[in-house]
């Protein structure tokens, strides 16, 4: 399983990015599939010992996307978009921000999700970018980590 590559942008912005790979045992079109189907999204979205009980997914260019994941304590994370480009099977990308509990959106950043057929499966590539600090970069780093992991078995159990 590779090592997810972090960097941190140039410029003035002060913003970073993530990028994280992973090589998937099902087609580019399975892959997308699990990330724009509701029913499989909820199986694999979220950090270890979270679940998603509450989701949106419209999947249309400038749709909105929201998931709400709880926590083994049962907090609440709440996080949302916009879907701005859909490229089946191949691209996805997507704005991302937390919401507090009253719908206020914190820093908005963005998601390339980029797929490539590579032999009996799928090379992922995920780039995380205008993420505000270090320790958010790092905070999502662990959590696309964790759901990859978790996309991946369940690659693995089909």
């Amino acid at each position: 399983m590779p090592e997810p590559v972090l960097a941190g942008t140039a410029g003035q912005s002060g913003s970073y990015e993530l990028t994280v790979e992973r090589l998937l045992p099902a087609s580019p079109e399975i892959v997308f599939d699990a990330w724009v189907n509701p029913e499989t999204f909820v199986k694999w979205w979220g950090p270890v010992g979270f679940t998603t009980p509450e989701y949106l997914l419209d999947v249309t260019p400038n749709g909105r996307w929201r998931t709400v994941m709880r926590a083994p304590d049962g907090t609440r994370h709440i996080v949302s978009g916009r879907y701005r480009e859909i490229g089946r099977p191949s691209r996805l990308v997507f704005t991302w921000g937390w919401e507090d509990e009253d719908g206020a959106r914190g820093p908005e950043s963005e998601v390339e999700l980029t797929l490539t057929a590579a032999g009996n499966g799928t090379h992922l590539q995920l780039v995380h970018r205008k993420i505000a600090s270090t320790d958010s970069r790092d905070s999502h780093r662990d959590g696309w980590i964790a759901s990859l992991n978790h996309l991946e078995t369940l690659f693995a159990k089909s």
